[in-house]
């Protein structure tokens, strides 16, 4: 019997095969049920160590055991390891609605997890969010959430830069109002706007006018580390970011939302001292300068991941955890799901599925023979987009770089849409 936290291989020479280290250093996890004992947890307390921030990345979105298995370590983060920020892959407007929801318990979920993006509006994530919630019931020392992207920044932004410039500096409203009604979204609704913006053959003045915004927040009068400013600020940034992803290509602006999605990470930890757990997709959060996402036959898409940032600036300070599976179906939306055959030869999740655990952890850092090394150090390649089919996969980089522990699951079941 196999103990839980302990590796699978029993003692004796050291392992010289890929297949055989994996399955000397995987440690077992018992369950992939959040609300369960976390005592086979404590090996992967082990491996987090001193980081203080922390990616959990998905190598697709809609896996449900991967979800819960980002649930089980989000938990070992916040209660045992002092978390208390998660930072997601979603929008800064609808992350200060998800933010108000867990720390304050207003609002009803069901409205909360629709304004969600798609790959998130599952049964899954909606638990995370209720234990979020409750987790902060009567605590002084609340968990925040923050949404790290931009591209769909709301009204809730321009009514917080109109709110703090008529309180603290009146003067200037009404040369702000002139810009912000120049840009302000004509509808609720950004897919819309969004749609409109693209339409726009000169996009140069609204861009200006974000900019112009932005500045005039910039030069309002204020107490040094003043809350309120720095989030009017973040605000603008996001208008700004906006407005000027929609005008590069789309090739450009692969690079420009990564770079800006860990831009505002950084803003965070250091406008909050948080430690903070980054929950994306592995494309992500992974340490990948220079990844590749292949969507045959449409053109490669080509940026320096959001992790890679983190890396560069945190050192070790940032881990990157990478959540695999081997075979199963996920969803790919309401009514719709794509089976996912086993990996590919080639695939760096193909020694996994030998480990004859249903799901288990294994740091990448640990003392490692030549063959493993070399396994380790070799271009790395992986399942791509599940929407991409099955001729979809990622590369760029090795694993060693990408991942400092994988928490792999053998089989996935679809997540549940809400």
């Amino acid at each position: 019997m196999v103990l839980a936290g302990t590796p699978t291989a029993a003692a004796g020479d050291p392992p010289q095969s890929v297949p055989d280290w994996i399955r000397h250093h995987a440690v077992a996890l018992d369950h992939v049920d959040p609300a369960g004992p976390d005592d086979d947890l404590m090996p992967l307390r082990g491996s987090i160590g001193e980081a203080h921030i922390v990616g959990l990345g998905e190598s697709t979105h809609g896996a449900a055991e991967e979800l819960t298995l980002k649930h089980r370590t989000l938990r070992l983060l916040v209660e045992q390891l002092g978390f208390r920020s998660i930072a997601f892959e979603e929008q800064w407007t609808t992350g200060l609605q998800v933010n108000e929801y867990i720390r304050t318990g207003k609002g009803d979920l069901n409205t909360v997890m629709s304004q969600l993006g798609g790959q998130w509006q599952t049964q899954e994530v909606a638990d995370l969010l209720r234990w979020l919630r409750d987790f902060n019931t009567e605590r002084v020392d609340k968990v925040q959430f923050i949404g790290v992207e931009y591209y769909l920044t709301g009204p809730s932004a321009y009514d917080g830069i109109d709110a703090y410039v008529a309180g603290a500096a009146p003067e200037k409203l009404a040369e702000l109002r002139s810009h912000l009604h120049a840009i302000r979204p004509a509808t609720p609704n950004m897919n819309d706007h969004v749609s409109w913006y693209q339409g726009v053959p000169d996009k140069k003045p609204y861009v200006d006018h974000a900019h112009r915004v932005h500045d005039l927040i910039a030069g309002v009068p204020h107490q040094p580390g003043s809350s309120a400013h720095e989030l009017a600020l973040q605000h603008a940034r996001q208008i700004v970011s906006f407005y000027e992803h929609y005008r590069l290509s789309f090739a450009d602006s692969l690079g420009y939302r990564d770079a800006h999605a860990a831009q505002n990470l950084r803003w965070w930890r250091e406008f909050t001292g948080d430690k903070v757990a980054y929950w994306a997709a592995s494309a992500h959060t992974a340490n990948a300068p220079q990844l590749r996402i292949a969507v045959p036959p449409a053109p490669d898409l080509r940026f320096p991941s959001a992790g890679s940032y983190l890396r560069q600036w945190y050192g070790q300070g940032y881990l990157s955890i990478g959540f695999t599976f081997d075979h199963g179906a996920v969803s790919l939306g309401p009514g719709k799901t794509a089976a996912m055959p086993p990996p590919a030869s080639d695939w760096f999740e193909q020694p996994f599925g030998k480990v004859h655990l249903d799901q288990f952890a294994l740091d990448l850092r640990r003392p490692a023979p030549t063959a493993v090394r070399r396994w380790l150090a070799a271009p790395v390649k992986t399942r791509g987009l599940a929407h991409g089919g099955p001729d979809s996969y990622m590369d760029g980089g090795s694993l060693g770089q990408w991942f400092d522990v994988v928490v792999h699951r053998q089989e996935v079941s679809p997540a549940v849409p809400t």
